[in-house]
């Protein structure tokens, strides 16, 4: 093991860190350890009148093994992606100076992955990122679904390695439990009417897991954008083997931001006669306008459910808003991530892939 446990977080992911710490509690081996139970330490965040800012640490570190929750996405304090990138990096050299063992940050989502795309004049936001934590000394990164896999290769291991957990697992599991249920339904609705389609040509990995973990067919999307304008989409053509008349469609992606993607998609998918449309995506960036886009087509009919982790903050004004949103938790994987690093055991099982039929057969086996 590699030392005491701490769990802090910034303001942008107090409630998250809360159930995850909760989740830690609930593990055999972590209550009979007889580890102390006060494994959550607290961070105050300080401004001054000229809107500088302080962090504060308000629990002792030395030594300790540091899990750090952060976000610069949406979060329940309205704290804006600037704001919130500060405070983190305030928070990661308070940690530093009060003699933490280990830090290691835990980005579920980071935003600035978003910014990737390396050309001769323009500046990439996931290597200033990177290159600032690992100067103020973390030691090591976890996130879920990076936006694309190029952006690791910014990444020094030498300095500061990262993990880049998949959870599209969470999402199938979610499915199966929810929409599918029975090896019978499977077989006889799923592989016959259900077909998994990629938001645009780059997600085109992520929708063949979909559909090779269901025995499903594939559709692959391809929009052409106007890159003088960002988040634009001008046309969505649509590449399948297969008729998709009556059929059953889910659309994947890595996250839905302002929904021009996913809302022009499901229009062309339903002038093509499909029977249901359902989006599944990991991060609910839901910048504006997305919420009013995903509202349209449900209230038009178009849509029927949107399945997303909780990576990022919905509030109940947008649940509400939205009543087709299922969002899961993703807080009792980031609990056994953390169980296992300190425990020092290897992160391979949460690198394997889903398979529809083995989950239901091994659900059913506990209760036999």
């Amino acid at each position: 093991m590699r030392g005491e446990l701490l769990i802090l977080s910034t303001r942008s992911m107090r409630e998250y860190a809360s159930r995850v710490a909760f989740q830690v509690e609930t593990f055999p081996d972590y209550r009979g350890s007889g580890r102390p139970r006060e494994f959550v330490g607290k961070l105050r965040t300080v401004r001054f009148a000229d809107g500088e800012m302080e962090v504060e640490v308000h629990t002792s570190l030395r030594g300790k093994d540091v899990f750090l929750f952060a976000t610069s996405g949406r979060n329940e304090y309205g704290i804006s992606v600037e704001e919130a990138k500060v405070e983190l990096y305030h928070s990661i050299d308070a940690l530093r100076r009060a003699q933490a063992g280990r830090i290691t940050l835990f980005e579920p989502y980071c935003s600035a992955s978003r910014s990737d795309r390396t050309t001769r004049r323009n500046s990439v936001g996931f290597w200033v990122h990177y290159k600032t934590l690992v100067s103020l000394g973390v030691d090591h990164i976890i996130t879920y679904q990076l936006h694309s896999d190029k952006s690791k290769t910014v990444v020094d291991p030498t300095e500061c390695g990262i993990d880049d957990v998949p959870v599209g697992p969470l999402l199938k599991e979610y499915i199966t439990d929810n929409f599918i249920k029975t090896t019978e339904y499977l077989e006889e609705v799923v592989q016959k009417e259900w077909l998994f389609c990629s938001v645009d040509a780059g997600s085109e990995g992520i929708a063949k897991r979909y559909a090779n973990a269901f025995g499903t067919r594939l559709m692959i999307a391809h929009k052409q954008r106007d890159y003088a304008k960002a988040n634009t989409v001008e046309r969505v053509n649509i590449l399948s083997d297969s008729p998709i008349e009556g059929k059953e469609v889910w659309i994947v992606d890595d996250m839905i931001d302002t929904g021009g993607s996913v809302s022009a998609l499901v229009r062309e998918l339903r002038k093509r006669n499909v029977a249901k449309v359902n989006i599944t995506s990991v991060h609910p960036v839901f910048s504006h306008p997305a919420v009013e886009r995903l509202k349209s087509l449900y209230e038009e009919g178009l849509l029927d459910r949107a399945v997303v982790l909780d990576t990022v903050a919905c509030t109940d004004q947008m649940r509400q808003e939205m009543p087709f949103l299922h969002v899961v938790s993703s807080a009792r994987r980031s609990a056994e991530i953390i169980m296992r690093i300190n425990e020092e055991q290897s992160l391979s099982p949460f690198f394997e892939g889903f398979n529809c039929r083995d989950y239901l057969n091994s659900s059913l086996k506990l209760f036999i």
